[in-house]
């Protein structure tokens, strides 16, 4: 199987658009578009559906995208294995469109000089093993056992952020400024990418129970964009994200993002190293991240309180 076609189409699925993948793979959409085409002939499937609004993952496609993450991660820790002399500090941000990525984009504009490696690992325990064998030299994570972390590494947390509510202009909050999370009992809030098992699952999961809220994850889940269309297109969804997601839509989608207070749950974002790890970058990325502010009527986790193993 051709690796290329797998990371392209990988980045395809993350992106919702061939020409949004094109520009981050820098390559020509038709590049793309080829690639895709020849991995959908090796298979016998169809990958991806074209609309109007952009491409949209198949039942097929849906399927194949997690055992194509492995495969990249495989080749991954496989030229690690045969690099040790690798000069690039390497960190997974979970995500290209979240906050622990913004993260990684201020540190590398304060720091242009940094060699840096960005990687998406979407397993706690997979990345956890991964700073351990020093395959990679840091993960941002919300840590659900703070206190027991695997001998020899240690975290530290870096961001509290705070949780947004996006509706559709006909949702009943649609033109509210703010929103209490008691509020919102009794509206359905869809995410249906949450996966059991997850911190963000976990997180998500003690929110509810905390103030009655309905946090459904059922459904398909063909990616952040067609999630956007369905709130935009529906008077009773709503979606939570963080406030440091990075989300474009059509201007006629009419979406809001509605701060939450009183309380503010906020995620809690952590680095995770390992202690011996002598990366002159690591320091300097632990210097610039520094500890979040203390912030008045905030919520987070029971989890997230418990004491993390010292550095």
């Amino acid at each position: 199987m051709d690796l290329e076609a797998v990371r392209t189409f990988a980045a395809a699925a993350d992106a919702g658009r061939f020409q949004h993948a094109a520009a981050e793979l820098s390559i020509t959409q038709q590049a793309v578009s080829k690639r895709i085409a020849a991995l959908e002939k090796d298979l016998g499937v169809r990958l991806f559906t074209r609309t109007a609004r952009g491409a949209r993952l198949t039942i097929d496609g849906q399927a194949f995208l997690p055992h194509a993450r492995a495969l990249l991660q495989a080749e991954e820790r496989a030229l690690a294995s045969v690099a040790p002399g690798r000069r690039a500090l390497r960190v997974d941000v979970i995500g290209r469109r979240l906050a622990p990525a913004g993260l990684l984009r201020d540190f590398h504009r304060a720091h242009p000089g940094t060699p840096l490696d960005v990687v998406t690992l979407f397993d706690a325990a997979a990345a956890l093993d991964a700073i351990a064998a020093g395959t990679i030299d840091a993960s941002f994570r919300a840590l659900t056992t703070p206190d027991r972390l695997p001998a020899g590494l240690a975290s530290a947390r870096v961001l509290d952020e705070p949780i947004q509510l996006v509706t559709g202009p006909a949702h009943a909050f649609a033109a509210a400024r703010r929103v209490r999370p008691a509020d919102l009992a009794g509206h359905r809030i869809w995410m249906p990418g949450i996966v059991p098992g997850t911190e963000w699952a976990a997180f998500y999961d003690d929110l509810a129970a905390a103030f009655g809220l309905t946090i459904d994850p059922v459904g398909p889940h063909f990616g952040l964009e067609p999630l956007l269309d369905a709130i935009a297109d529906s008077a009773a969804l709503a979606t939570f994200v963080g406030d440091r997601t990075r989300l474009v839509w059509p201007a006629d989608h009419g979406l809001r993002r509605i701060p939450v207070h009183d309380p503010t749950p906020v995620y809690p974002h952590s680095l995770i190293w390992r202690r011996d790890n002598p990366h002159p970058a690591l320091t300097a990325l632990r210097t610039h991240l520094g500890t979040p502010p203390a912030a008045p009527d905030t919520w987070t986790p029971p989890w997230a309180h418990r004491t993390p193993s010292p550095a």
